[in-house]
Order: structure tokens, then sequence, then C-alpha cells
């Protein structure tokens, strides 16, 4: 289950945010999730069944000492907190991808993570005068400010009806 951090700094909330809303530098804080051996277990068992993140002994004496989840589950957090709280509800159309993934510490039983998302680009479609590019650089953040994921996010976003280009003038 998640909780805020608190109000954003969009003028918009998720529900009526617009490709306009996203200004380059923009920062924001969204989370806590709380982390457990069990869950880490339960997704690992289904999508990433190795020793490392499913086996206790093998954990134990490994590199980490002890279960780490996997950097998947890292990445669903994240998308998880950037659903629910960053990408708009009504102007997301797609992403093209994500650049830049990095695992930087493990993900560990009793980790509480939030979500730090800063907005590095914004730029309108040069052929589609309906909408625009945001890039975020994305970071799963823990209780002591270690990063279990880190990724350059880009998602396509429409623009708010109401600003849109006259078609052909893009």
């Amino acid at each position: 289950m998640t909780r805020s951090l608190g109000p954003t700094d969009f003028a918009a909330p998720v529900d009526d945010r617009w490709f306009d809303d996203y200004v380059p530098g923009a920062r924001y804080s969204y989370g806590y999730i709380d982390v457990d051996e069990e869950e880490i277990v339960r997704f690992a068992e289904e999508f990433d069944p190795q020793p490392i993140h499913v086996d206790r002994g093998f954990a134990d004496a490994g590199p980490f000492g002890g279960i780490i989840g996997s950097g998947w589950h890292s990445a669903g957090l994240a998308m998880r907190l950037l659903a629910e709280h960053y990408l708009s509800r009504v102007a997301s159309l797609a992403s093209p991808g994500v650049d830049e993934l990095r695992w930087r510490v493990p993900l560990r039983p009793g980790d509480r993570v939030h979500l730090r998302a800063t907005v590095v680009e914004a730029r309108p479609s040069r052929s589609k005068p309906d909408r625009g590019l945001v890039v975020t650089d994305v970071e799963l953040v823990n209780q002591d400010g270690g990063v279990p994921i880190s990724f350059r996010a880009m998602n396509l976003l429409a623009i708010r009806p109401d600003r849109r280009a006259p078609s052909g003038s893009a």
C-alpha cells in the first residue's frame, strides 16, 4: 500500500494533468511502499527465481548476506508509484522506452521506498501537434537514501486540448 509524501508541486492533479504541466527541472517525490521478505520471495518465485531472491540459505551465504529483491521487483515498485502519482490519467499515451537503467543498491526486506521524479525535458512533437515527449529521471529511493533502481523514462503525453496548435502549423 502506498501513501503520499505530501502534496505535489504540480498545479494540476494527476487526473487533469497534461503535457503542458510537466516543466523541465521540476522534481517530485511520492511514496511510501514498505517491502517485506514474503513479498520479495513471492515476486521472485513468479518472475525471477534466482536463488539470491528465493533461497534464504543461499542468500545468507552470498555477497549480500541475505535475501534481496529482484531488480525487476524494484522496477515494478517504481512503475506503481509513477502510475499512481506522476503520470497523467488523462493525457498519458504511451512510452517509447527507458534508458540508463541501473540497479545501484539491493532492495531488501524492511526497506521503505519512495519515488523521486525529475522532469529533464518536455518538447512538443514536430509531426503530431496534439502531443509531446516528456523525459523524466526516475529513482526509487530507500529510507537510507540508497537507490535500488534508477532510469530515464520517456513518455508521450497529450497536449491540453485548448492549447493544441492547429494542424499543419507544427
